[in-house]
């Protein structure tokens, strides 16, 4: 071969050697560019499905004082101080799938579960106070959604806020009977809350009695259970298979519940399986109703992170003090001064 021949070769090997990088460097751009769109397009879909209600707007001045927040040290550097969020399950009526998991008809929701979530300064422990429904409770009066004012209105049961007024008047509600400033407000319904466990692979609990409630349709020996969505959410919504039947033993139950699902979520590395993480994220979105202060994938995010340092088991749950209603045996009314004392401690 002479030397031409071989300069030949070499030249149309490096010219091949090129194409194929060329080739290459194209077909990782295309799919760098896939993953950034497919990226965009997951962040896009799980914030729109984001539902929110400007409740600082509607309530305005009068309303509990903010505490003093201790400044970041930046404005890059995740919140840190005490938090007071109002939680609320939601058996709302409307689409097939809540209807199908016990929402009822398509006329409006209750709000039969009702958490005060307090995150200590630092965000390393937190306190979950339940209200039972039941509580009878002065309901100050609320801007309605569509215009308006409900009026006030005495010896109410606590869940009649969100059915008269929805959520601006749940939080008011809260405030007033508290005398602490909601900072937050989140609201899941009963397909989000399904969803959310399914996403997680189920949820393990311990209960310490049979449960036979034909209500919520769950039967369940005492020991050991590894639920679905389903299960867990029929768990939740139990009342007439345990105790007394009143709400006090389902607010027992759904603390067993909350722990578990803490405990659920440690346990999975959400981190390392990012179809995992999108499938939690989606569950968690899609049924998910909040102030606008958290109405955005990346207030949540922070939110998320802000918690990082917190363990299942420095999460305290703990009920309002109650004794049964004088005016009727079966509702309850806050205990004093122990209810007072348990809120003060959260201000």
């Amino acid at each position: 071969m002479t030397g031409h021949e071989a300069n030949g070769d070499e030249s149309r090997g490096a010219g091949r050697r090129s194409i194929a990088l060329r080739t290459a460097g194209l077909t990782l751009t295309a799919l760098l560019m896939l993953a950034a769109a497919a990226a965009g397009w997951a962040y896009w879909h799980l914030d729109s499905n984001i539902k929110s209600v400007d409740i600082d707007n509607a309530l305005g001045d009068d309303r509990p004082p903010k505490p003093v927040a201790t400044p970041s040290p930046s404005a890059s550097a995740l919140p840190s101080g005490a938090l007071n969020i109002l939680v609320l399950g939601s058996d709302s009526r409307s689409g097939e799938e809540n209807q199908r998991l016990g929402g009822g008809d398509s006329a409006g929701a209750r709000s039969d579960t009702a958490m005060v979530v307090h995150l200590d300064a630092g965000r390393t422990s937190a306190t979950v106070v339940s209200i039972p429904r039941d509580t009878l409770v002065t309901r100050p009066s609320c801007p309605r959604p569509s215009g308006g004012s409900t009026a006030v209105a005495y010896n109410s049961m606590f869940n009649s806020a969100y059915a008269v007024g929805g959520p601006i008047c749940a939080v008011k509600t809260a405030e007033s009977l508290t005398g602490v400033r909601m900072d937050h407000y989140i609201e899941i319904d009963f397909s989000g809350f399904a969803k959310l466990v399914d996403a997680l692979g189920g949820v393990t609990v311990t209960t310490e009695e049979d449960i036979a409630d034909d209500a919520s349709h769950l039967n369940l020996k005492a020991g050991t259970h590894h639920l679905d969505g389903t299960r867990a959410l029929a768990l939740a919504r139990t009342r007439h298979g345990i105790g007394d039947g009143s709400d006090l033993g389902r607010i027992g139950l759904q603390h067993t519940l909350v722990k578990a699902l803490l405990e659920q979520i440690a346990a999975e590395n959400l981190l390392t399986d990012p179809a995992k993480l999108y499938r939690v994220a989606d569950a968690v979105t899609a049924g998910l109703t909040t102030d606008t202060g958290l109405d955005s994938l990346t207030d949540l995010t922070r939110l998320g992170q802000s918690l990082q340092g917190l363990s299942a088991s420095e999460v305290r749950t703990v009920t309002m003090p109650v004794v049964r209603a004088p005016s009727d045996p079966n509702r309850v009314v806050a205990e004093e001064p122990e209810a007072e004392k348990l809120w003060e401690s959260l201000r």
